[in-house]
């Protein structure tokens, strides 16, 4: 009879671990999928956020040169209208984050910086200059680079760039909903995200 009780009792002990290690094998399986689920996600989230504008800059250029001393001075001038189109632009394949299987957490570590690119369409009117004072590459690349830097000024005070913030904490709303779906957390440089609005402390 003891042989017997024994027997059942290695019995139900083998059976146990048994099971046990087929629910810990099934438990890392799905961790593992849903890793990679949410891996891929993420990638797919990934896509280039774009917030377009346009700008319009009138320029008047002109430049003297003195010759023989102050007895003669040669001028040249221009009008020069420019039109812009400029894009302010986050290439979220370039997050930095990782994922912790052993918390359930995906952290996000840094975010890349907007992209400002400016695409200006320069028409010159009303070009003169005198015989020895001519236009030359260095005016040209001379009001390019002062036209480009006004430019840039006119986006920082305008809404351009807060607009795309907006886009890229919408999009960074797909992440959470994706994670806590999921059961898992999203941190955000150590920072625990536990809402939508909780995605504002997230700047690039």
């Amino acid at each position: 009879m003891k042989k017997f009780i024994a027997g059942v009792v290695i019995t139900l002990a083998i059976v146990f671990i048994i099971r046990s290690c087929n629910d810990s094998k099934k438990d890392k399986s799905i961790l593992q999928e849903n890793s990679m689920l949410i891996q891929q996600e993420i990638t797919n989230v990934s896509k280039l956020i774009v917030t377009e504008g346009h700008f319009a800059e009138v320029y008047n250029y002109k430049d003297s040169k003195e010759l023989f001393g102050q007895l003669l001075r040669a001028e040249k001038k221009a009008l020069v209208v420019v039109n812009a189109d400029v894009t302010v632009a986050y290439d979220l394949s370039q997050i930095d984050f990782e994922i912790d299987m052993a918390t359930k957490t995906v952290k996000i570590n840094s975010i890349p910086e907007a992209e400002i690119k400016l695409n200006p369409d320069f028409e010159y009117y009303d070009v003169t200059a005198d015989y020895l004072n001519q236009f030359d590459a260095a005016d040209y690349n001379k009001i390019k680079k002062t036209v480009n830097t006004s430019l840039m000024k006119k986006v920082e005070a305008s809404s351009l760039r807060t607009n795309a913030e907006n886009r890229l904490i919408s999009e960074l709303q797909k992440f959470y909903i994706l994670t806590n779906s999921m059961g898992w957390r999203l941190t955000y440089q150590e920072q625990m995200i536990e809402s939508l609005e909780g995605l504002q402390v997230i700047k690039p």
